[in-house]
């Protein structure tokens, strides 16, 4: 088991491609604003599409919370392209492809360690985390993230 990140960790800087093959760095938005770091398993599966039209649909009341959403898995730059187009998703999404980003953060595997795992972050306007929640139920998320949200307003 990772030790990873846990409730009052600084978020560590970081930076990957998002879903339109560009530099994506943390430092733009950390300090600024409530995050919402997402990580989930692959593109286009059942409960990643639930938890992206989650955050789909959520987003304009996210963005008036002063909250960025940011989701990363393994997929590769063009796969989110498809995922972002296919559901309309207004929010960055990172390629994890080295799993560099999954090993800072200290998500462990899910499923006997054999599929990635679904962990969520929320990170205060001060860069320090607010909320670590590990569950491969997406719909587990939901209500986790909303309430650490509207703590932090």
């Amino acid at each position: 088991m990772m030790a990873g990140i846990k409730v009052g960790d600084a978020l560590p800087l970081f930076g990957a491609k998002d879903q339109n093959g560009k530099d994506f760095d943390i430092a733009s938005v950390l300090g600024e604003k409530i995050l919402i770091i997402y990580f989930y398993p692959k593109d286009d599966t059942p409960g990643c599409t639930t938890q992206a039209c989650f955050f789909r649909d959520q987003f304009e009341d996210f963005k008036e919370s002063g909250a960025e959403v940011i989701g990363i898995s393994s997929d590769s730059t063009l796969s989110h392209k498809k995922f972002e187009t296919a559901y309309k998703l207004p929010f960055v999404l990172l390629s994890d492809q080295d799993k560099s980003l999954r090993k800072l953060f200290g998500v462990p595997n899910a499923v006997l360690g054999l599929w990635p795992g679904r962990v969520t972050y929320v990170v205060d306007k001060k860069g320090i985390v607010q909320l670590v929640f590990n569950s491969m139920k997406a719909g587990n998320h939901f209500p986790k993230v909303l309430e650490a949200v509207k703590r932090m307003m």
